[in-house]
């Protein structure tokens, strides 16, 4: 059953070793992740980057190889977070998994009738006024003519231009619990990751349509 999410009950920032307990987790599912920024609450930068007027304060990549970054191996995610204990998770996305990003009103209300109906959403978790759901990636075809592309798909630093439903795929992330925020709440899950196979994208896709339209 759907409750507050944890982010709205306080303001505190992720312990470092509950950061190293999850990215690990991560990789036990064989999710990829790595080192995002950090958001700044004091100060003249409202982010840990060294870009002036960053738009994405502690949202986004340490690294811009991200995607040749990312890793699985506890070893090397372990050494990154004792160097960089604040640092926020980054999971990129189209490799396992994809991931709808919806606003928050809309995407409670959709895991409610979810729920309600019997069906299995998946982990979701809650991003600010965002709600993250993890579906299969439909990233899967061997021929690069055969990709599907979709007007869903969009990055991350899109959330301004495209406020309704976004797909995030191959080139793309989303930020993971239990990373801050630039408010001082944390991204948090609702639905946990528990190994189960993920849900088929197009049926989630098929009841988050209407509540996001």
């Amino acid at each position: 059953m759907v409750g507050v999410p944890r982010t709205r009950r306080g303001k505190r920032r992720a312990h470092p070793k509950q950061t190293i307990s999850s990215v690990l987790e991560y990789a036990s599912l064989g999710w990829a992740s790595c080192p995002g920024a950090q958001p700044m609450p004091t100060g003249p930068r409202a982010c840990s980057c060294d870009r002036v007027g960053c738009p994405d304060p502690g949202a986004h990549p340490l690294s811009r190889a991200w995607q040749i970054q990312a890793t699985t191996d506890p070893a090397q995610l372990s050494h990154w977070w004792r160097h960089e204990p604040e640092a926020n998770v980054i999971l990129p996305t189209g490799r396992v998994f994809d991931v709808f990003d919806v606003p928050a009103a809309g995407g409670l209300a959709a895991l409610t009738a979810m729920e309600s109906s019997g069906f299995i959403p998946g982990p979701v978790a809650v991003c600010g006024d965002r709600v993250l759901f993890f579906v299969a990636t439909r990233n899967v075809a061997e021929d690069e003519d055969e990709w599907w592309s979709c007007p869903l798909d969009y990055g991350p630093s899109t959330i301004d231009e495209m406020p309704g439903l976004r797909w995030h795929c191959r080139d793309s992330y989303v930020l993971a619990p239990p990373s801050t925020l630039p408010n001082g709440q944390t991204v948090s899950w609702l639905r946990s990751p528990d190994g189960r196979p993920l849900p088929d994208p197009l049926q989630v896709l098929d009841r988050l349509a209407d509540v996001c339209d």
